[in-house]
């Protein structure tokens, strides 16, 4: 913790019990802490439980003996996440809703309003740290978190130094089994509830029947790497690089259980499918980064990072090169990337910076 003298803290409360515990332990540290639920976009046609996830969070505040508001950023969420979203998969692009949600509503209109408001802090459930550096500039860095299974620092490589020394995560430096723990040592009402899943906010959805009633289908064919048809699918737009489900295989002889999606051609409305995502890729070892985040001020281009692609993803020994559009990375190995993903680069277990695949 960055203090103990009373500090005003707004902690966004999901309900869950990342959050939950997050405001136990600045509570417990002497901050003045707030709780705030976040009222988000949901379309008619998906179920919502946001009222029973702010009653669950209106249950912690209530257990805890904190104020409770609700901050309603649905406009907010619906131009800044979600049109994202589908316009980017129009384009035949691959995009990270979750970075979005953290740049536009949790760590964008939600900062400012609490600022706003008299915060001096706002803290989130999330699995990642912050450490002030010891130079001449006073700098953050975001670490990753301590529990491997859990670090959620690649969702938030958006964040810049001004927004870094006005976020705590409180948690950061602990195993998920530590946060139960400490949950159900404290009896707060939501110790065994279990992890959201999906799209933040969202929740866990079907992807392509959530974008098909925004994106028109549009049959195409499935291609093997000699160019032959031996398939279809519903529109390129509904595909990412990787992927090995969604699409039919029609010609006999094809293990549809055994192929990738290596390429897309978006004008001609084709996919590429191969058995070997590796041994087909040709020309990947350099990735272009646009709409870049410098975290790190002292990055070499004579030094080794390691970037990530995709959550949970492999590392990949690279090096950064700058120039006037942007960040290129030069990769050891060339790899399945997909326009519009975010590609995290990492010195160590400190995120360094982040871009997004042009």
């Amino acid at each position: 913790m960055i203090s103990k003298n009373k500090k005003r803290v707004f902690v966004g409360l999901s309900g869950g019990v990342d959050s939950a515990v997050s405001a136990l332990l600045l509570k417990k540290e002497g901050y003045d802490v707030v709780g705030v639920f976040i009222k988000t976009w949901h379309p008619e046609f998906l179920p919502c439980n946001e009222e029973k996830e702010r009653k669950d969070a209106m249950r912690i505040s209530a257990h805890l003996d904190i104020p409770f508001l609700t901050f309603d950023f649905e406009k907010i969420y619906k131009k800044g996440v979600a049109d994202y979203m589908i316009n980017e998969y129009k384009k035949g692009r691959t995009p990270n809703p979750d970075v979005m949600c953290n740049k536009e509503v949790k760590f964008g209109a939600f900062l400012r309003e609490a600022v706003k408001m008299g915060a001096d802090y706002v803290a989130t459930g999330h699995y990642a740290q912050i450490k002030k550096e010891q130079n001449k500039n006073n700098s953050f860095q975001l670490i990753k978190g301590v529990d491997p299974l859990k670090d959620q620092s690649y969702f938030l490589w958006t964040l810049k130094q001004k927004q870094l020394k006005k976020v705590l995560f409180p948690i950061g430096a602990l195993h998920k089994t530590k946060t139960r723990k400490i949950a159900k040592e404290n009896l707060l009402p939501v110790f065994d509830k279990k992890d959201s899943q999906g799209i933040c906010f969202l929740g866990d959805i079907d992807l392509k029947k959530f974008l098909s009633h925004y994106i028109k289908e549009k049959k195409g064919n499935v291609l093997n790497t000699s160019g032959e048809v031996i398939g279809w699918h519903r529109g390129v737009s509904f595909y990412t690089i990787g992927e090995r489900h969604g699409f039919f295989i029609t010609k006999k002889g094809e293990n549809k259980d055994r192929l990738y999606i290596i390429k897309k051609d978006f004008k001609k409305n084709t996919i590429t499918v191969s058995e070997n995502k590796e041994n087909e890729l040709k020309g990947n070892s350099i990735i272009d980064l646009v709409n870049v985040n410098l975290i790190s001020s002292n990055i070499s281009s004579e030094k080794r990072y390691f970037a990530q692609i995709r959550y949970h993803g492999d590392y990949f020994s690279c090096v950064v090169k700058k120039n006037s559009k942007g960040i290129k990375l030069v990769l050891d190995k060339s790899v399945l990337v997909a326009r519009g993903q975010s590609c995290v680069v990492y010195d160590g277990n400190t995120c360094v910076l982040g871009g997004i695949v042009k």
